[in-house]
């Protein structure tokens, strides 16, 4: 399992101008053999410094009136060193890889709440051995004065105050890191291991995969040079003698050792033609498990894209359903109004109609009895009766319109 590791350095001016250096990349010859300036274009920053970080420290110190007894040898700044082993950065891939020291810079912002503007450069070093983050910062505390007043003091020995500041500060990152999503074990703090502050290159250690190629570098298989037994003076007069019991008997150890030297060559070069293939199968089965769970992670979001729009829709839907249901209610209320209010009026009007038929009858049967009356016709049935007769209509309309249908089903029955 990995682990996940911060370091941090106390830094005088001095020292502070050395370690510029080497994090900016500003020397022209490398003390340090790891770095490979065909890659240093890949490092990156999340935090870039514009001056050398002690002139970086006095323009913060005046812009911000940081207090504090600063002298010529006093902690101005510290640096903390972010890394975990190539195993884990070739496991989690390029793109997870910058997002764990994006954290790790989040953190540390936040960490004692130093506080982002107290932060003078954080570089990602990509061109050295395992991928690492250097990050510079001004140890900075929020206190009061003597009067009260509050405060920001430069003071690294109240900033990291207690024998197990540098445990408490491993248990918070390690917290903070895992939460994040990155699969780590928690780092050990130099309190818990007695161990003596490492830079990165100090960190790194051989393999019995690299030793085993030492080891195969180191090989001769020359055979050695066997000394001519003409020039030995003292053996000439016994040279065959010699020569069977001294010489050859060596010779053929020499040969066998020479045999088994090559048979050892062999076996080891096979051991590492067999890592080299291992090694190679590994990343890439580390890069497919890195894009597996890009995929996934891409899968996740179309989903959750997918999901987002179909709920959309459905409001969508429901919205327009809603407008729709509206709609056709306020036109049923309007149709229903306007039939109703037609209704109303043929009601109406037929109320008046049926006065108009009652009045109707009254006039006729006054009508009737008045020229019955004016003119001494006797009983007014019998003057009704006669009309009837004569004139084959009925004095009563609906009495009539009955006799008509009859007569014109009569005419269709025959």
């Amino acid at each position: 399992m990995s682990y996940a590791i911060v370091r941090n350095e106390k830094l005088t001016r001095t020292k502070a101008q050395g370690i510029c250096v080497h994090n900016d990349r500003k020397a022209k010859n490398h003390t340090n053999k790891e770095i490979d300036s065909e890659r240093t274009h890949l490092n990156y920053y999340f935090k870039k410094n514009n001056l050398n970080y002690v002139k970086e420290f006095d323009k913060l110190k005046k812009e911000n009136d940081l207090k504090g007894n600063i002298r010529s040898n006093s902690i101005i700044m510290c640096e903390m060193l972010f890394t975990s082993d190539s195993v884990f950065f070739e496991k989690i891939g390029e793109k997870e890889t910058k997002r764990y020291f994006e954290e790790s810079y989040k953190f540390i912002c936040n960490y004692k709440d130093l506080g982002e503007e107290n932060i003078l450069s954080a570089v990602v070093h990509l061109d050295e051995g395992v991928p690492h983050m250097h990050l510079v910062y001004v140890p900075v505390i929020h206190t009061k004065d003597k009067e009260g007043n509050d405060i920001d003091k430069v003071c690294s020995r109240d900033f990291w105050k207690g024998r197990d500041s540098y445990r408490q500060l491993q248990n918070a990152y390690y917290e903070y890191v895992t939460s994040k999503g990155f699969d780590l074990e928690r780092g050990l703090p130099v309190e818990e291991t007695g161990a003596k502050h490492e830079k990165i290159e100090d960190l790194k250690k051989l393999t019995n995969f690299e030793n085993t190629k030492k080891v195969l570098d180191n090989i001769k298989l020359e055979l050695p040079e066997v000394p001519d037994i003409n020039d030995i003076k003292l053996i000439k007069l016994n040279k065959e003698k010699v020569e069977n019991e001294i010489i050859k008997p060596k010779d053929d150890l020499i040969t066998k050792l020479y045999n088994e030297n090559v048979l050892l060559h062999k076996t080891l070069w096979r051991q590492v033609v067999l890592v080299d293939k291992a090694e190679k199968y590994q990343k890439e089965r580390d890069k497919i498990i890195a894009d597996n769970k890009e995929l996934q992670n891409t899968v996740k979001n179309l989903k959750h894209e997918y999901d987002e729009k179909n709920y959309n829709l459905v409001i969508d839907f429901n919205n327009k359903r809603k407008e729709l249901e509206d709609e056709f209610k306020e036109k049923e209320f309007a149709f229903e109004y306007k039939y109703r209010n037609k209704i109303r009026k043929l009601e109406k009007e037929n109320t008046h109609l049926h006065k108009v038929v009652d009045r109707f009858y009254e006039t006729v049967d006054k009508f009737i009895n008045w020229i019955c009356n004016k003119f001494g016709i006797g009983e007014s049935k019998e003057l009704v009766k006669h009309f009837e007769n004569d004139t084959n209509t009925l004095i009563d309309p609906v009495k009539q319109l009955k006799h008509e249908e009859r007569e014109k089903e009569w005419d269709l029955e025959r």
